[in-house]
């Protein structure tokens, strides 16, 4: 078995990572490691961890996604504003997305294992709002690698014309999501007005000022240029800590021209798993040849 890097354990180790994937796979256990694996590996990919501010800085000027409140389940909320569109489609519009679900998640209250998406299709056209190709892949990581974060998603003021564009991606909602869409509700049954922004009926009157809003949910949620958590946050396990230390100091040692890496080493499987969770551990990932970079 190969032990994992520090921003996957600190995933794997998040109070609501294990019984989310058990859930998902109905409490079968060889079920629920192959759930987990296929995320291990995509976020190997993808790097959610690794997502510096200023790569998808641009995404978030015009206010299209912004998180902002909580149901009255506790649970964040996305507003996510097609109609707000201001980049052309690429894979960094996605990057933003899932820079923005792990901000929530860094967001909800001790024992919150969900969120709400509020979506309003105000102003939105058929140039601003997604394809369905790019609605599919959005669909794809929140079923297959955010399992059992999504409570509730709500649809406002869809018009007519895009009503075909819920057709096209019908096929791609498996039943947990569908079951979970609700579109127009009144949501001051759902969100307390206090809580929930005057233009949906709330007594919220927020203003969304991008360097404000930017500036305080860097240093809410702790991050780094780099994408990591800030020191002493208690987002970072020690190991984290231990590689940003290690960062800091070779490039105090090369005038800031190194680039640190951290490489996974092979360990024995425990013979016996004590918990749950060590079993779902027991993945078998294959280790890439060298860890993935983090620039300092």
């Amino acid at each position: 078995m190969y032990s994992y890097h520090p921003w996957e354990k600190r995933w794997i180790n998040q109070h609501d990572t294990i019984p989310r994937y058990m859930r998902a796979a109905k409490w079968k256990l060889n079920d629920g490691k192959k759930r987990v694996k296929g995320t291990i590996e995509w976020r190997r990919e993808f790097k959610p961890e690794l997502i510096t501010p200023d790569e998808i800085k641009i995404e978030d000027e015009g206010g299209k996604i912004v998180i902002n409140g909580f149901d009255k389940d506790g649970r964040p909320i996305i507003y996510m504003r097609p109609g707000r569109q201001n980049t052309a489609t690429s894979p960094r519009q996605l990057r933003h997305l899932v820079w923005c679900l792990e901000r929530a998640k860094d967001l909800m209250p001790p024992n919150q294992q969900s969120l709400v998406i509020i979506v309003d299709y105000k102003t939105t056209t058929l140039r601003t709002n997604p394809s369905i190709s790019v609605a599919s892949k959005v669909l794809t990581i929140l079923q297959q690698h955010y399992v059992e974060t999504l409570g509730r998603a709500i649809v406002t003021n869809l018009p007519m014309l895009l009503s075909f564009f819920y057709k096209g991606i019908s096929p791609f909602l498996d039943p947990v999501t569908r079951d979970k869409m609700r579109f127009n509700p009144d949501l001051l049954e759902l969100v307390p007005a206090s809580q929930l922004e005057a233009e949906f009926g709330g007594e919220h009157d927020f203003e969304f000022v991008h360097e404000d809003y930017w500036k305080q949910i860097i240093e809410t949620c702790g991050i780094e240029p780099d994408g990591t958590r800030v020191r002493g946050k208690e987002l970072n396990p020690p190991e984290v800590e231990a590689l940003k230390e290690k960062q800091e100091k070779a490039k105090a040692a090369n005038d800031g021209k190194v680039e640190a890496t951290v490489t996974p080493t092979q360990t024995s499987p425990q013979p016996t798993p004590a918990s749950l969770s060590e079993k779902l551990a027991e993945v078998s990932i294959t280790s890439p040849p060298q860890a993935q970079v983090v620039s300092v």
